[in-house]
């Protein structure tokens, strides 16, 4: 019995409401775009900025714990760590090299002068978005291995902002960009059957056990 067999039962298990905002959300959503968050000392900014990855559509979120552990907020991220795919890492290097070999450019975002204009960002090649700690952004590894730099346009005496602030901007940003190109950023139907077992699986609660009942009648 193959994957596709098991989903279809599964699915059997949701309302169509329910089936229907998975293929509405499933048509927006990308990995073209991923976000990564280095050692963010506000546990309230990392599970804001996972949902802000859900509510414009990117699917992955990569968390390095290098110096400062935490979980996800789950009343901050409102439920959207259900939805959104969270890879943690122990070092930079170790995400850093996964990201190269998944074939993404390493963006680090700073409001240093020398970086390019969020409009003028091309998006074309796949991007891996770095966000860094409050008080001192992104760690001088991450800013040696960046494949560029790129800032928000800010006009005040407060040149910062706060990550999620910052993450929420960048991602409506390139991902409006994104939808009005000619890029191919949506997902193909086996990546999208992967995405929904997934959250079939976390919206059932008995779901290991009607699959398991599934194989063995």
């Amino acid at each position: 019995m193959n994957d596709k067999e098991i989903l279809d039962h599964l699915q059997e298990f949701l309302t169509p409401r329910r089936k229907s905002l998975f293929e509405k959300v499933l048509a927006e959503r990308t990995d073209h775009l991923t976000v990564v968050a280095q050692d963010v000392y506000q546990l309230h900014n990392t599970s804001a900025v996972v949902r802000s990855c859900d509510v414009f559509g990117v699917q992955n979120i990569h968390v390095i714990e290098e110096k400062i552990p935490r979980r996800i907020d789950k009343e901050i991220a409102m439920g959207a760590q259900k939805w959104v795919d969270i890879n943690r890492y122990n070092s930079a290097k170790d995400c850093v090299k996964r990201l190269r070999a998944e074939g993404y450019q390493i963006v680090a975002t700073s409001p240093h002068d020398d970086s390019q204009l969020l409009e003028d960002f091309d998006i074309s090649t796949p991007a891996a978005l770095f966000f860094g700690t409050e008080k001192d952004g992104l760690s001088d590894e991450i800013m040696q291995e960046a494949d560029t730099t790129i800032k928000i346009p800010m006009v005040g005496f407060t040149e910062s902002l706060n990550i999620s602030v910052s993450a929420a901007i960048i991602l409506q940003s390139l991902t409006s960009k994104l939808k009005k190109s000619d890029v191919n950023w949506q997902f193909t139907e086996e990546e999208k059957d992967r995405i929904r077992m997934n959250w079939t699986k976390k919206t059932i609660k008995n779901s290991e056990q009607i699959i398991e009942r599934f194989l063995n009648q």
